[in-house]
């Protein structure tokens, strides 16, 4: 598959098969995920693989904070991702200093990068995915993440059991301005 079709085919899935996802390709997602860029090349990115049926039945019930459609999402789907990142190391100096008035936020740029990379891998593997954001801070402790890690964001991922059509998307017009 062609990098642009890849871009273009892949959508938000929210609902899957039942089968599972080997760990041999979700292996090949994160290894094509590592190539993404980040701050001064720190891949501060880390991923959890969240495939026990209870535990996800735990977070889509106890963790969703009342969405019930991503409950059901999270249900549906054979693994859940947790994207998380090392705490203090995107937008510092050597010194401990920040670099740029953004501070250490440059860490959400590096999670959303190797998210979306994720994601693209997985779609050229068969896979679909849907990227999440909605979820209790109770979420962290329930799956133990350590204290130098922040969770960024959940990604469902299966094989699809959906065929989603193309949202309308604005016109290069309305998305491009030359200086």
């Amino acid at each position: 598959m062609q990098t642009i079709d890849c871009i273009r085919q892949r959508r938000s899935i929210r609902k899957f098969t039942k089968e599972p996802v080997s760990h041999e390709t979700l292996e090949k997602i994160v290894e094509a995920a590592s190539y993404s860029p980040s701050w001064k090349n720190t891949q501060v990115v880390r991923y959890i693989a969240i495939e026990d049926p209870s535990l996800r039945e735990r977070i889509a019930k106890e963790c969703t904070t009342g969405f019930v459609y991503n409950a059901g999402t999270l249900e549906a789907a054979p693994v859940i991702i947790a994207v998380t990142v090392i705490k203090g190391r995107c937008g510092y100096e050597k010194d401990g200093s920040f670099t740029t008035n953004r501070k250490d936020t440059w860490q959400m740029f590096d999670a959303g990068i190797a998210s979306q990379t994720f994601c693209l891998a997985a779609c050229e593997l068969g896979l679909g995915t849907v990227i999440m954001g909605i979820f209790d801070e109770s979420l962290s402790e329930l799956l133990n993440i350590p204290e130098d890690r922040e969770l960024v964001n959940l990604i469902c991922l299966g094989y699809p059991a959906e065929e989603p059509s193309v949202p309308k998307r604005k016109t290069v017009e309305d998305l491009l301005t030359y200086k």
